[in-house]
Formats: structure tokens, sequence, C-alpha cells
């Protein structure tokens, strides 16, 4: 059988190659990596959000594929079971199933104003009152799951769904200095420190693609 295959963009500025390469990551699943050029249009489209679709990241795996990253991450659950993708109760998966719901359908202001650049840095960024409020639902959202779970990931001991899920803003946080309370701040260095999200850092920063209208100019 042929080994998994997971389409990506860039690993700079694709916020959702990272949720999908993250679950593949979590789930122990062997996989290669296909990385597309930003240079492609369609790649570019989905990069800058103009796309109406978005069909990066891609898992190709045992003749079926799948493109779209919650769906990606329900198939790795079933495939891997016991990788521990969603949480063990009932409840906590219903929970962890709405907060990735919310994460990918809504904060369309926080993608647009504050879009994914792990090798810009961007101290004192303002953020305006639109993507203002989708940060503190952000904010509002890790609260009630690490008081819930205590930490120090979303729903416990160990990353999850819901981590891959909210993981870029965790870079996004840091990119644009937003600042956090100790709980959530903790949250980020957790989620930056696994060795999934340094791997996934070191590459980006050693990517030589730029998209010029992602990097943010004062």
């Amino acid at each position: 059988m042929a080994p998994a295959k997971l389409t990506i963009n860039s690993k700079n500025y694709g916020s959702w190659s990272l949720r999908g390469w993250l679950l593949c990551k979590m789930s122990g699943l062997a996989f290669e990596e296909e990385m597309l050029s930003s240079d492609d249009p369609t790649t570019r489209a989905e990069l800058l959000l103009l796309s109406p679709s978005f069909l990066v990241p891609c898992l190709t795996h045992d003749g079926i594929k799948v493109w779209d990253t919650l769906a990606i991450g329900e198939y790795l659950n079933e495939i891997m079971p016991d990788a521990g993708l969603l949480p063990a109760t009932r409840a906590a998966r219903a929970h962890c199933r709405a907060i990735c719901g919310e994460m990918h359908s809504g904060f369309s202001n926080l993608r647009s104003a504050l879009p994914m650049n792990i090798k810009g840095h961007f101290p004192g960024f303002k953020v305006w009152a639109g993507a203002a409020a989708d940060v503190e639902r952000v904010i509002a959202i890790w609260r009630q799951c690490l008081a819930d779970s205590k930490g120090p990931f979303l729903f416990g001991k160990e990353p999850c769904m819901a981590d891959a899920m909210y993981a870029p803003v965790c870079t996004r946080f840091l990119t644009y200095d937003v600042k956090l309370d100790s709980a959530c701040a903790a949250y980020c260095r957790a989620i930056m420190h696994l060795p999934s999200m340094q791997e996934w850092v070191a590459a980006a920063k050693a990517e030589h693609e730029e998209v010029l209208e992602l990097d943010v100019e004062f």
C-alpha cells in the first residue's frame, strides 16, 4: 500500500495546512508531505482567503481523498481510534467538536486582520475592533476549556483535535504581540513547545517563498 500523503501549502502562512499536519502527527499516521508552491494561483487564493473553498490540506490514504480539515480530523479518528484525537467522554467530545466547528467556520475578522506569518513579529500591533472581538472569543474558549480540564491543553494532559485547530492562533498571538492572561499565555507556550510545532516552526522559518500581501508593513 502506498504511504499516506498530505498536500499542504506554505508552512509560514498556511494555517489550515498546519492544522491538517498537526492532526496527522497527533494521530501517529505515517505520511509523506507534498508542498504546493505559493506561486500557484489556487494556492495564493487560499492563502489570501480569496478562494470560495479550501482544498488544502488534502489527505490521501488507502485510495481515499479527504480535503476538509475537520473531515481529516474525523477520518483520522476513525482509522486511529486510540490516538486520542477526541476526548474520552461524550460531553467533552461534544464540546471539542463544537469549538473546532467554531474555529472552522468563524473568526473571519481575526483571519484577515492577523494572517498567520510565523517569521513575522510586530510588537505593539493594534488590533482593530472587529478582530478584537474574535480575539476575546478565542480567549473565552481557552479559559473555559483550561478551567474545566486543568490543562495544559484544552481537554487535558495531551493535545487533541481542538489544540490542532487553535494552534495557528497561538502563532498569530505571538506574531502580533497579543497580550494574554497567565493561563492563556501558558497554553500558548505548551502548544509552541510541542515537538511537532517546533518542527513546523523551524521549517517555516527556513522557507524562502514570500507572499508580500501577508507581510504587514508599517
